[in-house]
């Protein structure tokens, strides 16, 4: 069967070549440097959507797109051209056009764009019609697209070939539609809210803001290794220390760590920052900042999202971590030794590295025991302070910080806390994390010009990340962060 695909492929291949050649010898450029239309098919659809049938236009419409159909009857030929937001059936006469026209027009395949003159008019079943009296072509394609039309299934070309997969999968070219919508409308609510947007580097030389292993490269010039950063966090929070009061970034950042349906190397963050604000203020922003997407992008907080009815409606329940622990799995870590969470977690073939602390030996339990079942919206409060190095201490429960992350279906959002805005702390706190780190997935050493920030004084501050990868694949129910992303990162072709 393979086989005989490659063959048929190299066939239709075959005769597309000898179409060009057809085409080139009849002195037509198959290549045009543009087309002037008066409309794009949607514009054209609504100007002329009551006109009665058999009847004609008055205007004569330009209009361009791929042909994605094409029936030949005799001396007419029926398709369909489809533009970036729709697509109009074609109705192209013999007589119209002539014979030498005509001719030409059956040397044209599937795939190829082409621009078309004529008038609109109706069909007896009731389509809305351009009755072509010229047509160009403006860019002859080689190669078939896939499966006739019918589809692109095939989830490893679809992400590695991302534009087949626009042209042929329509709710794929809406769900990224859909992306830059909710984007904008991040930023829109932020500004509303007098947040400034800005940017940070994304080459550091100490990496910084997250526990993540980073990449690295070289600048020829300077001589020196740099990083992608893994986070904005440091710089952001330089801005509050030179006066910003509300700043927010939306931009890229890099982790050189596993892929999956919930990881790409390269992804996208919105990070915030408020003076004078902590963990409620954020947590707070957050809740709003979904419910605002849920209401202006797609007009309702019921959201589907793979089978499971999510409701965004406020207020979030919210949880600190050892209750929902208690809650979801039954296990009360204040009572248990550590000994007895580490053969828990052992259970589970979790790696447990020498010297754990008790903090962490938790938030690994919530890992393992609870995030799968956070179904409805709800925030993971007061996590320990040994995994929140960036976070104050909690004012009512000690070992603990104020910092708190959302969940939905199961998956983490975002991240937020009040930020630690005592240098000499901080300082500590950095040392602590990297003796602790076996993996190396901290900077060796102290950024010591942000402690130096610190010192010069931070106001008190509340920070907010958010995953947009992630809300996004919410809001258009796909289930891999690939699916929301328009070229993840792939092995190359050929490679084990």
């Amino acid at each position: 069967m393979e086989e005989m695909n490659e063959k048929n492929e190299s066939e239709i291949i075959k005769s597309r070549e000898e179409n060009l050649k057809f085409i080139l010898e009849k002195g037509i450029m198959p290549y045009k440097y543009s087309f002037q239309r008066t409309g794009t098919i949607n514009e054209i659809l609504e100007k002329n959507k009551d006109i009665k049938e058999g009847a004609e236009s008055e205007d004569v419409e330009m209009l361009a797109g791929r042909l994605i159909s094409l029936r030949l009857h005799g001396k007419t030929i029926f398709g369909h051209i489809k533009d970036s937001g729709n697509k109009i059936q074609i109705y192209v006469r013999k007589d119209d056009i002539g014979e030498e026209q005509y001719e030409i027009f059956k040397k044209l395949d599937i795939g190829d764009i082409i621009g078309v003159e004529g008038k609109i008019f109706k069909t007896r079943t009731g389509e809305i019609t351009v009755k072509v009296s010229k047509f160009e072509l403006l860019t002859k394609s080689l190669l078939p697209l896939p499966e006739k039309w019918h589809g692109l299934k095939d989830k490893e070309i679809r992400y590695r070939k991302r534009y087949l997969d626009l042209i042929v999968n329509d709710n794929v070219k809406k769900n990224f539609e859909l992306r830059t919508k909710i984007i904008k409308e991040i930023r829109n609510f932020l500004d509303m809210q007098g947040f400034l947007e800005v940017e940070t580097p994304m080459m550091q030389l100490i990496p910084g803001g997250a526990k993540a292993k980073p990449f690295l490269t070289h600048h020829n010039a300077l001589d020196l290794d740099l990083y992608l950063r893994i986070a904005p966090e440091l710089y952001l929070k330089r801005l509050l220390v030179g006066g910003f009061e509300k700043v927010y970034e939306i931009n890229r950042n890099f982790r050189n760590e596993g892929i999956s349906i919930k990881h790409n190397p390269e992804f996208t963050m919105l990070e915030l920052y408020v003076a004078y604000a902590d963990y409620k203020v954020v947590m707070q922003i957050a809740e709003d900042l979904v419910v605002n997407i849920a209401d202006k992008v797609l007009g309702t907080r019921i959201i589907e999202y793979q089978g499971e009815k999510i409701d965004l409606t406020p207020p979030w329940k919210k949880l600190k971590m050892t209750d929902a622990i208690k809650e979801y799995s039954g296990i009360d870590t204040e009572k248990e030794s550590e000994q007895e969470l580490i053969n828990r977690l052992k259970q589970r073939e979790v790696e447990i590295r020498q010297g754990i602390t008790k903090g962490e030996l938790i938030a690994l339990t919530f890992e393992e025991f609870v995030e799968e079942k956070l179904i409805q919206p709800v925030f993971i409060t007061d996590f320990p302070v040994e995994v929140s190095p960036l976070a104050k201490e909690s004012r009512k429960n000690p070992g603990f910080a104020e910092r708190f992350e959302p969940y939905i279906f199961g998956r983490e959002i975002g991240n937020g806390f009040s930020e630690l805005n005592d240098p000499k702390e901080q300082e500590k706190r950095f040392k602590e994390q990297i003796e602790q780190d076996t993996g190396g997935e901290v900077a060796r050493v102290i950024d010591k010009d942000f402690i130096e920030a610190l010192k010069v004084g931070m106001p008190p501050a509340g920070g907010l990340g958010i995953g947009v990868d992630r809300l996004i694949m919410f809001f258009t129910d796909a289930p891999s962060i690939r699916d929301v992303i328009l070229f993840p990162l792939l092995r190359p072709q050929g490679s084990e």
